[in-house]
Parts: C-alpha cells; structure tokens; sequence
C-alpha cells in the first residue's frame, strides 16, 4: 500500500499509475477543509433561505422543476443513489474502482460541490480499508456524468448493494464492519454531487493510458530485436532525418531506437555491403508510426491529467460569493476523444508489429528460414503464430472505431447529446490485450530469428531482452504445442518486463 496526501486538483500522472497498481492510504491536506466546509454551508443556506436551486431541493433532468419540500430533501438524495444504480455486466476490478473513488475524492475536495467533509473521509477510509464497492461495468453514456456506475459506487454509503474485499463478493454491511465505517445519511445535493462526474471514465481512461504507454515502450524493444533479426538498416533512425521533420513523437521515438540497437552490432556489420536499398516500412518507419502514436499518448494525458483534477458534478458552488450555477462539467466529451485516439495508437502498435511478423517469417523479404524453423514442410513454425496476430491486429480495427461520434439522447431528450466516453474508454482494455498477444507473437518471432544469425550478436539491448525471453520459453527447434509459449510471453509483457530497457523514458507518466 502506499500512502498519499492529497492536495485538491494536484494529482499528477505517475502518482495516478501508482494508485492504479496499489491499494492507497489517502489522505486529505488539511488547507483543503475550509473551502468544502464553506462549499457545504452554501448549500445549508439555500434550504435556510427557502430558495429554489436546481439540484438541492429540485428533482434532476426532465424533473428539475418539480420543486421538493424541505422535509423530503434527505429522501431525494437517498432516492437519487437508488434509482441511478441501474449498472448490467461484469464488475469493475478493483484497480478500477480505486482509481475512481480517488477521483471522486479529489473532485469533491476542490470544494466546489457542496458536499460535507465527513462524506469524502467516508471513501478515504474505503480505500486505506481496501473494501472496495461493487460496481457494474455498463450503463453509462457519459453524460450528465457516470451516472449509475458513480451510483453503485455510492450504495455503499447507504449501506446498500454489495462490496468485494480481498477477491469476495460480500454485502454492504459487511464491508463497512470490516472498514469500521457506519452507513451515511445525505444531506441535501450530496446524492448529486457524488452522481454527477466523469470519474469512471476517466479512470477507464486512465488504464488505457498506462497500457498504452507499456505497450508503446515495449513495442520499441521487440521492434528492435526484429530489425536486428532481419538485418535492418540502422540508417532511417538517423538523428538528422528526425530533426529536419520537426515531429517531438518521432524524434524522441528514433532517440529510442538509437539507445536500443547503439551505433552497430555485430550482426549490422555483416550486412554493411548488402545490396538492399531499403527496408520495409514495417522497420524503416517506426520512429514515424510509433512517433504518431507517442503523441496521441502525450495528447491523452494532457487531457486525462486535467479531467483527472476537475470538478464535474453539477450545479456548482462558489462560497466565496454565494453562487450556485448550473451548467454542464459533467459531459465527458473530452475524455471520449481522449480514448478514441488512444483507441487508434493502441490499434496501430499492434497493427505495425503484426506486419513486422508477416516480415520475419518471409524468407524473401527477411532471408531467414521460412515460418523461422528448420526442416520446413514437416514443420510449419510460425504459420499460424502469425495469423493469430492477424486476427487480434483485425479486430483492433473494428474496435478502434471513434465511439464519441455516436450519441443516443437520453432522460427524455433532456439530455439530448451524449459522449459514449464510458465504453470509449472502457473498450481500450479489451485492445490493449489484443495488441499485447501480437507483441508477445512477435517477441517470439524476433528472438527465433536472431537465433538464426548466430554466432553473430546482435546490440547489447537487443541480446538482453532475447536472454530475458529465454529464461522462460526456449528455442523453437520442432513444432510443439506453441500456445504455452505465447502464454509465457503475453504475461512477461502484461507484468511490463521490457519497459526498463527504455532508459531516457518519453512517456507522460514517467516523469
């Protein structure tokens, strides 16, 4: 577990992957108390003062003018968490969920939404427990916030709905026993403000953000062992092509092939005099197409960072001058966007590496053994390893198709446009497996090509990350049962094995 001190809307990226990976101990700068404190008495004065205000003694979406009695305000809130827990599917994991209570804890720490102190130590202490809610993974259209994921995340409050701890499925009730926490009652906007919010897309998003980024590192690792197994020029990584585009993506990305292949090896030495002109792009071109989609990366979480420390319920509050304004933080169009290019970097990683495989295994085109074994015809080596990177590099494509272009108009055409960023992001996961498994087959594919180069040697990077590979799945001398090795693969790749071998790291996260 690691511990925190959170200072309101000053997340940054690494201690959000931190999060990701580990149970948290969260806990709140004590300057931040007087703004929610004064955000919470905003509200109190509105039922004081026997005001109309959207939100607090209103009902929501099409029902915002149906005014509420001040002795119903408590049920209204109640009544708002039940009814929006309407969520279908598999549950959420528990990184998941961690990442989107932390988010609603930072959001509503800022002090803008009229919610008490004692209900954001409410999730601290689920999370320093590690009791987290039972949250369904479809029913939101990401706009007027995350609405049912958000509310079965807060059942919990009331001591409804179920919880996981330590893997189990248990009941509220026997969670808060474990996080020694008593269920809440609402005060008025407060079932609102916790409903309202981006916070389970974006940390969705977020995910998808962090495996991007693995996959990006890694992808540069295995693209230089195929190079080197193909006897690739070094030449298009050239520091000076680079620069004269001006492209930061590409120039940082061909930095990073130059650190992993370094000036020569003795395998490029072999080949200086070689009649061939040029490679194929699948080789030639990575700083460009990597480059590409370093800088979606870096665009994503320029927007993720940002939403990650917004405010986005609504109505918002502003003690300092009485306000209570109602508007629209809570439509998550920018982090749909944000997933859908995300969606297409991840989708052209595995894309790029497939091709890079469909190369290795063409004796014409890579002049190693065909399908990369011996005694051809009896063996069939990596024929159909490489269809299945075909298949999972396909299936990308359809995925990667933008989801924040469709809207479907929700609550009685109230809520008339919506950004789909639920499953925008959501769907990333998915994605990021499929280009996992094609950049475990290529791994494979590479280190038995270099096999084949022997005795000579490739870069002192490139060697150590086929060493590492070997450690765990071993020369391919016969056909044998290959699903095992591509298991064995796709987990070293899942536990981020090959990310240390990029040292000057240009990911938004590392930093």
């Amino acid at each position: 577990m690691i511990s925190h001190t959170l200072t309101p809307g000053h997340l940054d990226l690494n201690t959000l992957r931190k999060i990701n990976d580990s149970a948290v101990n969260l806990s709140l700068k004590s300057s931040a108390e007087a703004q929610i404190a004064a955000s919470a008495q905003t509200v109190q004065n509105v039922i004081n003062e026997h005001r109309t205000v959207y939100g607090i003694n209103t009902g929501f979406g099409l029902l915002a003018n149906t005014k509420i009695a001040d002795s119903e305000l408590e049920l209204l809130q109640r009544s708002i968490v039940l009814s929006h827990a309407a969520g279908i599917g598999e549950y959420m994991d528990d990184s998941t969920v961690r990442l989107m209570i932390t988010l609603k804890v930072n959001s509503l720490s800022r002090g803008y939404s009229g919610i008490r102190l004692q209900v954001i130590q409410f999730f601290m202490q689920l999370l320093k427990s590690e009791v987290y809610p039972c949250v369904p993974k479809k029913g939101s259209v990401g706009a007027s916030g995350d609405l049912a994921p958000l509310a079965h995340m807060c059942l919990v409050l009331l001591g409804e709905g179920q919880m996981r701890y330590q893997g189990e499925v248990i009941s509220a009730s026997q969670g808060l026993k474990i996080a020694a926490l008593e269920p809440l009652t609402l005060a008025a906007k407060e079932g609102l403000a916790l409903l309202n919010g981006t916070q389970a897309s974006t940390a969705f998003a977020l995910q998808g953000l962090f495996r991007a980024e693995n996959l990006y590192t890694q992808s540069c690792v295995i693209g230089a062992i195929s190079i080197e197994a193909a006897k690739g020029s070094r030449a298009p990584f050239d520091a000076r092509i680079h620069d004269i585009r001006g492209q930061r993506g590409q120039i940082d990305t061909a930095r990073v092939f130059r650190e992993l292949l370094s000036e020569h090896s003795e395998i490029s030495q072999s080949h200086v005099n070689c009649e061939k002109v040029q490679d194929p792009y699948c080789l030639r071109c990575q700083p460009q197409v990597l480059g590409a989609c370093l800088t979606q990366i870096r665009q994503a979480a320029e927007v993720l960072l940002c939403e990650s420390n917004g405010v986005t319920d609504n109505p918002l509050v502003f003690a300092d001058v009485g306000d209570i304004i109602s508007g629209g933080n809570f439509h998550a169009e920018p982090v749909a966007m944000a997933a859908d290019n995300l969606a297409i970097a991840i989708a052209e990683i595995g894309a790029l590496a497939e091709r890079r495989i469909a190369l290795l295994i063409d004796s014409n085109l890579s002049t190693l053994p065909p399908f990369l074994v011996e005694n051809g015809g009896v063996n069939s080596g990596f024929m159909i390893a490489q269809v299945t990177a075909a298949a999972l590099a396909s299936e990308n494509k359809s995925l990667a198709h933008p989801a924040s272009v469709d809207s479907l108009p929700t609550s009685a055409n109230q809520e008339d446009h919506v950004s789909m960023a639920t499953f925008a992001a959501r769907r990333l996961n998915e994605m990021a497996n499929n280009t996992q498994g094609v950049l475990a087959i290529e791994w494979l594919a590479s280190a038995q090509g270099l096999e084949f180069r022997a005795p000579l040697k490739a870069s002192e990077q490139v060697e150590k990350a086929k060493a590492l590979l070997r450690k765990h799945v071993s020369y391919y001398d016969k056909d044998r049962y290959f699903a095992p090795d591509i298991e064995s693969a796709n987990m070293l790749l899942a536990q981020g094995v090959l990310c240390g071998f990029v040292i000057d790291n240009p990911l938004p996260s590392a930093h």
